[in-house]
Parts: C-alpha cells; structure tokens; sequence
C-alpha cells in the first residue's frame, strides 16, 4: 500500500515567504546595477517599496491579529516586535517619495531599507511562522483572504500610477 506524500495546500505562510523571496530578489538586482543607471535604480527601489508596502499591510491587518489571538502570552512579542519593525521599514519607504538614485542619502537609505527587511524575514521565518504554525489559526483560509487583499492593493497601486 502507497503511502505517497499529499502535499499540503499553499497557506499563508507559505504566500508571505514567496513575497520574501520576491523582496530579496529586488534587493538583489539593486545591488547588482550599474550605479549609473538611476533610471533602473529608481525601478527597482519602487517596486521594492510597493512589494513591502502591500506585504506589510496584509501582515498587520491579517497574520498579526490572527497571531496576537492565538499565540501564548510570550509569543506575542514576537508580534509586537514585527510591528515596530514595520513602522521603521515604512518611515524608510516614506523617504523615497522624494529621494531619488543619485542624490545624496538615497543608497544609504536603500542599504538600511534593506538591512531592516532582511532582519525582519528573518525573525518571522525563524521565531514567529513556526510559533504560528503550530496554533490552529487556518492558514489555507488565511491565505485566500490575503490573496484577495493583495490583489486590490495591486489594483490601487496600478490605479495611482495611471493617474499620474
């Protein structure tokens, strides 16, 4: 008798962390181009931001209530440190509204950016998600209400760029 591996749905978790890799790899062609290139550099910083910007509001207003509701007490720090370290990746993004490649700040903003996602991935994916993982928050359910909520986030962001 076959006892074959069903492989378990794609959850939430598992959506966040493609949108992790997804982040890096941004994060990565950036170091990659030509420093001359601030055509490509600027690309690449506002498709980065508009990832974390979309990433970060479904963790706040999905993942992170669902785990404050489910997680022990001491767990829940965990939870409270992701926000925080939410509020400095979006004071980071903040200042690309203006910031452009070239001018002064702008690679070092980029380079902290950076830094803080990296340190925020790996928290979650090392001390948070596996906490998560085992409570019964249904994270298949969890993952299509994310799904929708990126998708409009998406549409909006389409939206604002066609306006301008």
């Amino acid at each position: 008798m076959s006892t074959a591996h069903t492989p378990r749905p794609v959850d939430a978790l598992d959506m966040l962390e493609a949108d992790h890799r997804a982040i890096e790899q941004l994060f990565d062609a950036f170091e990659r181009a030509d420093a001359a290139d601030h055509e490509r550099r600027n690309t690449l910083v506002q498709r980065a931001c508009e990832l974390l910007t979309i990433h970060t509001i479904v963790e706040e207003e999905l993942l992170y209530p669902a785990a404050q509701t489910a997680l022990a007490a001491h767990d829940r720090i965990d939870v409270d440190e992701a926000y925080v370290e939410h509020f400095l990746v979006k004071t980071l993004i903040d200042r690309f509204a203006t910031l452009k490649a070239g001018e002064d700040g702008f690679d070092a903003t980029f380079k902290v950016l950076r830094e803080n996602t990296a340190h925020h991935i790996e928290e979650e994916e090392t001390t948070l998600f596996p906490a998560v993982r085992k409570t019964q928050i249904d994270l298949v359910t969890l993952s299509a209400k994310m799904a929708a909520r990126k998708k409009t986030l998406q549409e909006r962001i389409a939206e604002t760029a066609a306006a301008h």
